[in-house]
């Protein structure tokens, strides 16, 4: 679906916080059962993002409404990042918050002064995210960790 960005809302990425911690956990339930088998909860990924010092993780906004969440593994001391979990609410599929939201991640990335790539990982089954991500630049890597397949996108001038 082609979706005018400037027909959007404001897609932001705030920190989860107390006060919104069970409304993100929430919108996990919203996937499709086919999706739910491809992306951990967002509660149990912010539990994890607890025991893990490099996880970056925040809630998709769209104006002031949560529509779902991101993950990265994010090492600065790496040149690549890890694009851990993205998972958009199913009432909020394709309207174009998910590529908004993997630009600011990207952005956020690019930001760091040995950056170079981000990679991510699906899993092969109907209805996984190759081509939303293959549009997005990534490209197939011929790795495959934990039976997921791997992605890479370049960042500008690596």
């Amino acid at each position: 679906m082609n979706v005018d960005p400037a027909l959007l809302p404001a897609v932001t990425l705030r920190e989860v916080t107390a006060d919104t911690v069970r409304q993100i956990c929430r919108l996990s339930e919203t996937l499709a059962p086919n999706q739910q088998q491809m992306v951990a909860s967002n509660a149990v990924s912010i539990a994890q993002a607890h025991f893990e010092p490099h996880a970056w993780f925040r809630a998709i906004y769209a104006a002031e409404e949560p529509v779902g969440f991101v993950m990265l593994y994010d090492d600065p001391e790496r040149d690549s990042a890890y694009l851990w979990r993205l998972m958009i609410a199913g009432p909020h599929q394709g309207k174009g918050y998910g590529r908004r939201a993997l630009e600011l991640v990207l952005d956020h990335v690019s930001r760091r002064p040995n950056a170079q790539s981000v990679k991510v990982s699906y899993v092969p089954i109907e209805g996984n995210p190759a081509p939303f991500y293959q549009k997005l630049g990534f490209a197939p890597t011929g790795e495959v960790e934990d039976g997921e397949v791997v992605l890479r996108l370049h960042l500008g001038g690596a």
